[in-house]
């Protein structure tokens, strides 16, 4: 009988190595590391375009540069990456409707140490919001000297919205406009109760009072404010009320699975990208408390404009419409894009590349 249990535990122990094994192989071949490309209807790549995956040093480091376009002499487009230092073109990958790049040479970049680019030897404390600026700019810079262009377009998502919008106040010569996208406006209590608010309305509605219970105790409640107690909890139970990265998605379902199973990271990359987050969350920009710019960032040279899901609370959108009031510019706008969350880019591509027309339209110098 133990002879017997023991082939049958030896048995099974094979099956699940060769399930493992074959996953992994699996998971190794859709991890090709390609990006989009474009082809005619024979198969051939399309004149003028461009499909790019590349590491180029600037300002003394190794910058990661996804670059897609349907016509390179279109306006160059530089998404800053959110977190920060989390890599966002899977989701143009998951979301394959999506092509602002029609309009736009649209170039997403993962700065000093993130994604396809991260050193495990850079000092998270040397990463400040200077160093970022100044490398914003080179990068800048070095687009313009590429593709031969006088001026490029400027959006800053979500982490990366910070270094976006200080971009564009210390270096308007260099953009037609700046697009926040997911802006971020504060750390204040003003953010915490905005989230708390819309999370325990959520909860209530499904009745779901284990979360209730979660939600209560992740906070601080006085008579005067309501604050998170860990920010990273509390964005995590954000995802599970609906006003996470995508709307209704869990952070697993919505961010964890799509990069897992993507294409255009390579396995390590994949793993690498996984260390670049965690060192960004210690590093001297995203340890920087206390900050609100409705009172610091208020003048600006250049047209700002500004795109919210309507369910987003991570950057919660009546803080990015209050700002946009505030702010002094030639031109702006606040745009609510429906039925998306925090990434409304890619979770309302209609909506959204119509909007993004319309600001090339308004102020594109050709």
């Amino acid at each position: 009988m133990k002879k017997k249990v023991k082939k049958m535990f030896f048995k099974a122990l094979i099956v699940i190595l060769i399930v493992m094994v074959t996953l992994l192989v699996v998971w190794f071949l859709i991890s090709n590391g390609k990006i989009r490309e474009y082809k005619d209807e024979n198969g051939n790549i399309i004149e003028g375009s461009l499909s790019e995956k590349s590491i180029v040093e600037i300002n003394g480091v190794k910058n990661g540069f996804f670059i897609n376009s349907r016509d390179t002499s279109n306006p160059v487009l530089l998404l800053i990456s959110s977190g920060p230092g989390t890599d966002d073109y899977f989701l143009t990958e998951r979301f394959d409707d999506m092509h602002l790049d029609d309009i736009f040479t649209v170039v997403y970049w993962d700065y000093r140490g993130m994604g396809i680019v991260y050193d495990r030897d850079i000092d998270p404390a040397s990463i400040t919001e200077d160093v970022l600026l100044d490398d914003t700019k080179a990068v800048t810079d070095y687009l313009k000297s590429r593709f031969n262009k006088e001026k490029i377009y400027l959006m800053g998502f979500s982490g990366g919205s910070r270094i976006g919008i200080s971009a564009a106040e210390k270096y308007p010569e260099d953009y037609y406009a700046y697009i926040g996208m997911a802006q971020v406006v504060t750390d204040s209590t003003d953010r915490d109760k905005l989230m708390y608010d819309f999370m325990k309305s959520e909860f209530e509605k499904r009745n779901d009072k284990a979360r209730l219970r979660k939600l209560e105790s992740s906070v601080t409640k006085t008579d005067e404010e309501i604050k998170c107690n860990d920010w990273y909890s509390f964005v995590y139970l954000l995802h599970d009320a609906g006003g996470g990265t995508i709307h209704n998605e869990t952070e697993f379902e919505g961010i964890d699975i799509p990069i897992i199973l993507s294409h255009c990271y390579t396995v390590p990359e994949k793993i690498n990208y996984i260390r670049g987050m965690k060192m960004y969350k210690n590093s001297a920009f995203e340890s920087k408390k206390d900050y609100d710019y409705r009172e610091e960032k208020i003048e600006f040279e250049i047209p700002i404009y500004f795109l919210s899901g309507e369910y987003d609370y991570n950057c919660p959108w009546p803080l990015v419409e209050d700002y946009c009031e505030k702010i002094n510019v030639p031109d702006k706008g606040f745009y609510k894009i429906r039925g998306a969350a925090h990434s409304p880019l890619w979770e309302n591509t209609e909506e959204s590349f119509k909007i993004m027309s319309e600001i090339k339209e308004k102020t594109y110098e050709r």
